[in-house]
């Protein structure tokens, strides 16, 4: 089906201005005019007007669906450690069934559509059943929450995590999967490839139109290094991304030296994982050498600064990394809030806070780690940007929320909405051609709150 929109105002991707009076128009899923400077007297009849600044779709490269249920119950007022709040997720793993996390996921990608992501990589690593042994298809928690993305009308990678051990004991010996972690095992990486063979992607990498599949390597703490080449052996033969937790916490870094005599990064690079399709997730706790390693391998790393500071992780070398050249992109990793406006903003401030200088990084260098970056390091490097032949996804922020009000006639109208936008200031959202939100509210969707509500009552009460 044709579509078009005219644009009050639109980002159109990697060129720092913002354009005014954009005719856009598309063909199906893709764009196939952008087209600035058409003033409203000159707009063909049926075009949708977008008031405010519309941005291409928002990426979040790294979701863990199941952790929404956790806002607002594991905030740790009263203490506690990254180790703590992970015995809490552990309880709500331990009680999903495929049925319950479709629910949970449908609502949370719900949630994300309405704060302007198109698509979602989704870090999958709840395979099985909860005393480990594989449901009747061994794949059936993935391709649910391959069916509740769809369902949300938006896209994912399914990053399906290969995860085999428990940590390593000084010298290397892998210690055992115990208690719901028997869930995420496979027993060892061909077992892992081979229930990833009966996930069927074409020459693509598609599993369906809204879906393409990549692997993930959860951490050096959960997989040997001696597992991680037939990782990266399926993921060459698929032209797939791979994705890695990276130096999350001090412990891993310490844990990992003790077994392996190397950081994580080192042992990553020495395994043939590091490379321009393969991601970071986190990077906090790095040494120098870790931020070249990367950086020379043109490696990604997603930052999660909403999540990091929720636990206390840390604040990554943002900036450092990027001068490396790694390119970076944003994720809402355990939803302790789903708004990559915010994720971007505070990419910036906690490098203020740590640095006390202002500046670390161009609005647009925050817009691009939270589209185009996000989607290539997703596998869909034609999405993220309002020109020909990229995916259509629009996503229309207004402007005249009290937190934006007179953003509209200001120089750097960009900047202004990564200083002070969220989620909420979303108005309108296009996803691969269709409609997905239409003032501020989901048209697959019925009530997206009762929706979380009910999810979340399901799996923690």
């Amino acid at each position: 089906m044709d579509r078009r929109w005219h644009a009050e105002l639109a980002w159109l991707g990697r060129d720092p201005d913002v354009a005014r009076d954009v005719l856009i128009e598309a063909s199906g899923n893709r764009l196939t005019a952008v087209t600035p400077g058409v003033p409203a007297a000159r707009v063909p009849a049926g075009t949708t007007r977008l008031a405010g600044l519309t941005l291409p779709g928002l990426a979040n490269a790294h979701s863990h669906a199941f952790h929404r249920s956790l806002r607002g119950r594991a905030w740790g007022g009263s203490g506690g450690t990254f180790w703590t709040w992970r015995d809490q997720m552990y309880e709500v793993a331990a009680r999903l069934s495929p049925d319950s996390y479709y629910a949970l996921a449908r609502a949370t990608f719900a949630e994300m559509a309405l704060a302007g992501i198109t698509c979602v990589g989704e870090f999958h690593y709840l395979h099985h059943n909860p005393d480990g042994t594989p449901y009747t298809n061994p794949n059936e928690t993935g391709l649910r929450l391959i069916e509740a993305a769809g369902d949300a009308g938006i896209r994912i990678t399914l990053l399906d995590a290969c995860y085999l051990a428990g940590g390593f004991d000084p010298g290397g010996r892998p210690r055992p999967l115990s208690g719901t972690q028997r869930r995420f095992g496979d027993g060892t990486a061909a077992a892992w490839a081979a229930r990833m063979a009966d996930l069927s992607v074409d020459e693509r990498g598609m599993l369906a139109p809204h879906a393409r599949v990549g692997a993930a390597i959860h951490s050096v703490r959960a997989v040997p290094p001696g597992q991680m080449p037939e990782v990266m052996a399926w993921s060459h033969h698929h032209a797939a991304p791979v994705h890695v937790h990276l130096s999350e916490q001090p412990l891993e870094n310490g844990e990992t030296r003790a077994a392996f005599g190397a950081t994580p990064a080192e042992v990553l690079g020495e395994a043939g994982v590091l490379g321009p399709r393969s991601t970071m997730v986190h990077a906090t706790h790095l040494v120098p050498g870790d931020v070249t390693l990367l950086g020379d391998s043109q490696t990604t790393v997603c930052m999660c600064p909403l999540t990091e500071a929720d636990l206390a992780d840390g604040v990554g070398p943002a900036p450092a990394l990027a001068e490396a050249g790694c390119s970076l992109a944003l994720g809402t990793d355990g939803h302790s809030a789903i708004d990559l406006l915010a994720e971007a903003r505070w990419m910036e401030l906690s490098q203020r806070l740590l640095f006390r200088r202002r500046g670390h990084f161009r609005a647009t260098s925050l817009a691009l780690a939270a589209t185009a970056s996000g989607h290539a390091c997703l596998g869909w490097p034609e999405a993220g940007e309002i020109v020909p032949d990229a995916y259509a996804d629009l996503v229309t922020i207004g402007l005249d929320s009290p937190r934006l009000a007179g953003v509209a006639g200001a120089a750097e109208p960009l900047a202004a909405v990564f200083a002070a936008g969220t989620a909420a200031d979303v108005r309108h959202v296009v996803a691969s051609g269709r409609d997905i939100v239409r003032d501020g509210h989901h048209l697959l969707v019925d009530d997206v709150p009762a929706q979380l509500a009910a999810a979340i009552n399901a799996v923690t009460s």
